[in-house]
C-alpha cells in the first residue's frame, strides 16, 4: 500500500527539483526526505527517482503517478467537506493567506462579519505574496488564498488547486502632485514616466515583475528602480516625499494620501481571486470565508468604486 504523506513528498520533488528544497517547504530534515522517498519506491517495486549529476529527478513511473497523488489529494478533500457538512454547525479552522492590500482592506471586516455569524468557527489570517501563498496552498500550510495576477495574463494555481474571481482592480499610477504629468487629462503613457525614479516590489514578485513588464511593454523603456519594497505603505511615502513614481492597485487606496496624484494606466488592470485546494470550496467552513470576502468585496466596491466585482 502507497502511503499518502511520503506520496505528497515525490509530488513537492516534482514541483521542487531539490530534495533539500522539498524539506525546507515541508519541514522535514533532507536526509528524512530521502528515506521517506526510498520506502515509497521501495512500497511501489518500481523506481520512481533517478540520480542526475548530484541530485535526482523523477523517472517515467515517477511523474506518472503525480496525477494520481493530485487526484486523490482532491477526494481527500471531499471527504473531509463531506464529513464537515454532516454537523448542524459551521466550525473548525480555516487558515487564509492574502496578498497585502486584500488583507488590509477586505478580510477584516469579512472576518468581523464571521465571528457574529459563526461562533465555532476560527479563521488564521497570513500577509504573504501570491507566489507563496500559492505555495503554502498546495503543501497545506493554509487552507484558501486570497491571491492576485495581472488580468489576461495565463492564470495559474497549479493542477490541484481551483480559483474563483473575486474583484477585478485597477492598476494606478502615483505621481508627486508637483510632477509634471500628475494634472494632465486622461490616463497617463506610461513614456511620460520613462525618466522617473521608481520604487518597486521586491525582486522575483509578482509586482516587480509587472513594473518591469508594462514598463518595457507599454513604455518602451527600462524602469530607473531606486527604491524596493513589499509595502504599498512604503511606495506611497516615498511618492509623497517627491523621491519616486509607482505603479499601486486601486485597492491601495493611493488616493488617501496627502501630495500625491492618482492616475489611470491605460490597460493595466490585476486579477483579484480566491483559491483552495481542488474540492475546498465544498468544505463547509471554507465556503462561509470565501461567501464573507465575496459579499463584503461587493459592498466595498459599491462604496469605493474600486474596480469590477466578479459575478
Amino acid at each position: 500500500m502507497l502511503d499518502l504523506r511520503r506520496l505528497r513528498l515525490l509530488r513537492e520533488l516534482k514541483f521542487r527539483g531539490t530534495i533539500a528544497a522539498v524539506a525546507q517547504a515541508t519541514n522535514y530534515s533532507a536526509a528524512s526526505v530521502s528515506q521517506q522517498l526510498a520506502q515509497l519506491e521501495r512500497e511501489a517495486g518500481v523506481p520512481l527517482l533517478e540520480r542526475v549529476g548530484r541530485g535526482v529527478r523523477l523517472t517515467g513511473a515517477g511523474a506518472a503517478l503525480v496525477p494520481h497523488v493530485d487526484r486523490l489529494l482532491a477526494e481527500l478533500e471531499r471527504a473531509e467537506a463531506t464529513l464537515a457538512r454532516s454537523s448542524a454547525e459551521v466550525g473548525g479552522t480555516v487558515r487564509v493567506a492574502a496578498v497585502q492590500t486584500t488583507a488590509l482592506w477586505l478580510v477584516p471586516s469579512a472576518l468581523s462579519r464571521l465571528i457574529d455569524d459563526y461562533p465555532a468557527l476560527r479563521v488564521e489570517l497570513s500577509e504573504l505574496g501570491p507566489e507563496i501563498a500559492l505555495e503554502e496552498l498546495r503543501i497545506g500550510a493554509v487552507d484558501l488564498v486570497v491571491g492576485m495576477d495581472l488580468a489576461d495574463a495565463p492564470k495559474f494555481v497549479g493542477p490541484s488547486a481551483e480559483r474563483r474571481p473575486l474583484l477585478t482592480d485597477r492598476v494606478q499610477a502615483a505621481i508627486p502632485a508637483g510632477h509634471p504629468v500628475a494634472s494632465a487629462p486622461g490616463p497617463v503613457p506610461l513614456s511620460d514616466l520613462r525618466d522617473a525614479t521608481w520604487v518597486a516590489g521586491r525582486p522575483g514578485t509578482a509586482w516587480n515583475d509587472l513594473l518591469i513588464a508594462a514598463c518595457r511593454i507599454h513604455g518602451g523603456f527600462e524602469p530607473d528602480i531606486r527604491y524596493r519594497s513589499n509595502d504599498y505603505g512604503v511606495f506611497l511615502n516615498l511618492v509623497a516625499q517627491n523621491l519616486a513614481v509607482a505603479l499601486v492597485p486601486q485597492l491601495a487606496r493611493p488616493e488617501r494620501n496627502a501630495g500625491i496624484a492618482v492616475r489611470d494606466v491605460a490597460g493595466l488592470r490585476r486579477d483579484v481571486f480566491l483559491a483552495v485546494r481542488t474540492g475546498g470550496f465544498e468544505h463547509p467552513a471554507i465556503d462561509a470565508v470565501a461567501t464573507a470576502l465575496t459579499q463584503i468585496t461587493q459592498e466595498f466596491s459599491a462604496t469605493m468604486g474600486s474596480g469590477s466585482v466578479a459575478g
